[in-house]
């Protein structure tokens, strides 16, 4: 038996490093399956697992060396930076959502829209809602019984209102500063936010106008008498935590420091409006923290693994295997989008399938010349366009779960065919991998061992 002492060696590639992947699939997905219910198996749980399978191989190495392996990925750099960040997206959250800054946003969105164009609107509120406060099942969950509600009243299929919500909150999760993807894809790309937000724009806004056109063409005519909620400047002051964040992110600020400053100033307001006092801000802050708890021990428990699996040789094994079917830039950028898109169909999350094959496709980049700030957007939209697709994902289930919540039966599929915007984001992130003639750079050689 021997030490393990150079953290940063890699071995030969070797496809039985890749067996702690196998289990935790086999584990969770089989788990899952057998339950009929792919949220019954706790994530960190299945990661425990495939962590214990990947210190058992390598009989060369002492046990002791191994787990220092594990908890020197754990504390890689990129890993921890993420998850302060998720905690400080947390506290930020929570501190807008106490001040009372979600409710006013939506109430303020739903009373601007022109009333013949409610239920095309309810895709434009779920974006803006989704990129505001930056989580897809926050905003399913806060429009999901509005949507049933107005499906109620003007006799349209539930499923209609209720896919409108989830396309336009898979575009807020796709691109929002604070959402758990776009955390998850600059970080393990080492890339600014702002950066990526802007090569994402170029796909998701066509998606988006093509949406709303969508919609515009097969919603029903309807006109009720008056829109819920009302516009008064008290909510457009709570949403200004919001607007202060998107805008400070844009502007090429740090975002930790904006997140810092958003959580202050929305404690400022929210002290200043009645909403709690100082006891209730640090609670907010408090309970945001830990609200990210599993999202934080998943990303902890990936960055040890990837390491011990990495070390075995079995990233080295997947780059050659996938590389046998690359041809150039465009074939890196489209085996990104593949890989990432199997993997969240089996994990049924897409911050965990970032995770998880985020340095993967760090390797593909650098060695096909494919800026960073792509690679991010790649994963963050080949996420956000299957998980949103997922009957089995938690923003599907959250929408039937609203319908379910007012005595009304709807099917994953009533949904999935309403949905317009993870379609048309699929087409445009596939055309602009196509149709991109940037020049390929080639290949950098493989590392030696």
């Amino acid at each position: 038996m021997t030490d393990i002492t150079d953290f940063s060696h890699t071995r030969s590639p070797h496809a039985r490093a890749l067996i702690p992947f196998g289990v935790f699939l086999v584990f969770y997905l089989g788990l899952s399956i057998w339950s009929n219910d792919f949220y019954k198996v706790p994530m960190p749980v299945a990661f425990l697992v495939a962590s214990a399978t990947a210190l058992l191989l390598n009989r060369k190495a002492t046990l002791k060396s191994k787990i220092e392996l594990f908890a020197h990925g754990m504390g890689d750099v990129d890993i921890m930076t993420m998850c302060l960040i998720f905690i400080l997206a947390g506290a930020f959250a929570s501190t807008a959502k106490a001040m009372g800054a979600v409710d006013a946003t939506i109430e303020l969105a739903l009373a601007v829209i022109p009333p013949n164009l409610l239920l095309t609107g309810l895709f434009v509120v779920a974006c803006f809602i989704s990129l505001a406060i930056g989580t897809s099942v926050g905003t399913i969950a806060a429009l999901g019984s509005i949507a049933v509600g107005l499906s109620q009243s003007l006799s349209v299929p539930a499923g209609f209102c209720l896919g409108a919500v989830v396309g336009g909150a898979m575009f807020g999760d796709n691109l929002s500063m604070i959402s758990d993807t776009t955390i998850a894809a600059t970080r393990t790309q080492g890339v600014e936010m702002h950066r990526k937000f802007q090569a994402n724009l170029k796909i998701a806004i066509p998606a988006a106008v093509f949406s709303v056109l969508l919609y515009l063409c097969i919603s029903p005519a309807v006109r009720p008498e008056a829109l819920p909620g009302g516009a008064s400047w008290e909510r457009f002051a709570a949403m200004l935590p919001y607007i202060s964040v998107l805008v400070l992110a844009l502007c090429g600020m740090n975002v930790m420091a904006v997140l810092i400053f958003g959580t202050a100033f929305a404690g400022v307001i929210g002290m200043a409006t009645g909403h709690f006092d100082f006891w209730g801000f640090l609670s907010a802050i408090g309970s945001g923290t830990l609200s990210m708890s599993e999202t934080l021990i998943v990303a902890l428990l990936a960055g040890g693994l990837l390491k011990v699996i990495r070390y075995n040789g079995g990233i080295a094994y997947l780059l050659q295997t996938i590389e046998r079917h690359i041809r150039g830039r465009r074939g890196g950028e489209l085996g990104t989008f593949l890989l990432v898109s199997v993997v969240n169909c089996f994990t049924a999350n897409n911050t965990v399938a970032i995770v998880i094959t985020g340095p993967i496709a760090r390797d593909i980049s650098k060695r096909y010349g494919i800026p960073p700030a792509r690679t991010a957007s790649i994963l963050d939209s080949a996420s956000c366009i299957i998980q949103g697709m997922l009957p089995y994902g938690a923003q599907i289930l959250t929408a039937i779960g609203a319908a379910s919540a007012v005595g009304l039966t709807v099917s994953p599929l009533e949904v999935i065919r309403f949905l317009g915007y993870p379609y048309l984001l699929g087409i445009c992130l596939l055309i602009s991998i196509v149709l991109d003639r940037r020049p390929a750079v080639k290949p950098e050689p493989p590392a030696q061992s």
